[in-house]
């Protein structure tokens, strides 16, 4: 008689991506909010070297957004800070990490966070028509993009997350003037940014 073959129950992980140049209190409330209500056990933000579809001009090196991620993090065994885009070819494409970490994770069944400001955009990303055929997206409102065709998709679920309008670009520019951020970051990010210099 044969032995059952051993079951193991596959953990449903979000992938934040993100330059998160720099990580603030938007891109945390989200997290969390998709952990609470999007049936997630762990939401890992996925620090990106290179948008292929952004310009590369102010981007903080990929190491120091990487660092300023474990710290806003460090504290909650929820999230992880994972760098694994650093050490694929450039620029990256969402589709080659998760076939990278589908091998690297086969318990785990990974699942993309993203605002509904990507759905405009998502037919140019490399291979988009199998990432909604194979993976799942949980969307979160972001203003303009409500009611995109692809929120129709079965592969994607948009979720009533709050409406949280903090922007890197607006924390950047911000710091460039000479304006106070501090509460719009993480205590310990804000610590960093102020002890580097980063952004002016």
């Amino acid at each position: 008689m044969n032995s059952p073959e051993p079951s193991f129950t596959m953990q449903p992980t979000g992938l934040f991506f993100g330059s998160f140049n720099p990580i603030h209190l938007g891109h945390l409330c989200i997290a969390e909010y998709m952990l609470n209500w999007g049936g997630l056990t762990e939401v890992w933000f996925m620090v990106s070297p290179q948008n292929p579809l952004k310009n590369k001009q102010s981007l903080l090196s990929a190491a120091n957004r990487l660092d300023m991620v474990k710290e806003a993090i460090k504290d909650d065994l929820r999230f992880q800070a994972n760098d694994i885009e650093f050490y694929l070819p450039q620029p990256s494409y969402t589709i080659d990490t998760l076939t990278r970490l589908s091998e690297q994770y086969p318990n785990r069944k990974f699942i993309l966070i993203a605002g509904t400001d990507i759905l405009p955009t998502l037919h140019k990303w490399k291979n988009y028509q199998i990432l909604l055929d194979d993976y799942r997206f949980l969307i979160f409102p972001r203003h303009g993009s409500d009611d995109h065709p692809l929120l129709q998709h079965p592969s994607i679920t948009l979720l009533d997350a709050p409406r949280i309008e903090i922007s890197a670009t607006f924390i950047r520019r911000s710091i460039r003037e000479g304006k106070t951020v501090k509460y719009f970051l993480p205590a310990g990010v804000y610590r960093l940014i102020e002890k580097w210099g980063f952004y002016l």
